[in-house]
């Protein structure tokens, strides 16, 4: 008997991205997965936006940026980028092995700390592409809904089977 097979549908979904990333091979990857890209001159340079889910993404090369990257306008960049997107996230492209990137990843921690902007680390386009699928598949608008009901769920199977939870009420 042939094993069966179970096939769950790839997640497909718009992406509004930097005319600057036309060429670059995350878009291309992108592309061979079939989400829709749409590029756009309006966007930050090296952005990519996933309306559905309200997530954008900055993709910044540590090894293309000079000795002194304060000069680049990198930190400006990323200013603008976590005032225009409310859930922005950051994704830092390189192997982290040698010390300008750590150091690149040191002060932009430093400087944005308690704001809305979350680092991600990406050793090379497939990682970048899976991170950004994954955050916005989860955060996208049916997705969240499923995520929050099973949460839910959980939370009151928990409740309704943990010996904590009926000591305290037995207590009340």
């Amino acid at each position: 008997m042939a094993a069966l097979t179970e096939t769950t549908p790839q997640w497909k979904t718009t992406i509004i991205v930097s005319t600057s990333l036309q060429n670059h091979d995350t878009t291309r990857m992108l592309s061979a997965q079939r989400h829709r890209i749409r590029f756009s001159d309006s966007v930050e340079s090296r952005a990519f936006i996933f309306p559905l889910s309200g997530t954008a993404f900055l993709l910044v090369d540590p090894q293309a940026l000079p000795e002194h990257f304060e000069e680049s306008g990198i930190i400006e960049m990323i200013k603008k980028f976590v005032q225009v997107h409310r859930n922005s996230f950051l994704l830092l492209y390189g192997p982290f092995n040698g010390k300008k990137e750590l150091e690149i990843l040191s002060e932009i921690q430093r400087r944005f700390f308690g704001r809305n902007l979350r680092i991600l680390p990406v050793r090379n386009t497939a990682e970048a592409v899976k991170g950004m699928l994954t955050i916005a598949k989860a955060t996208s608008k049916p997705h969240v809904d499923n995520i929050r009901d099973r949460m839910s769920l959980a939370r009151a199977h928990v409740i309704e089977s943990s010996p904590v939870w009926e000591m305290l009420r037995n207590t009340m």
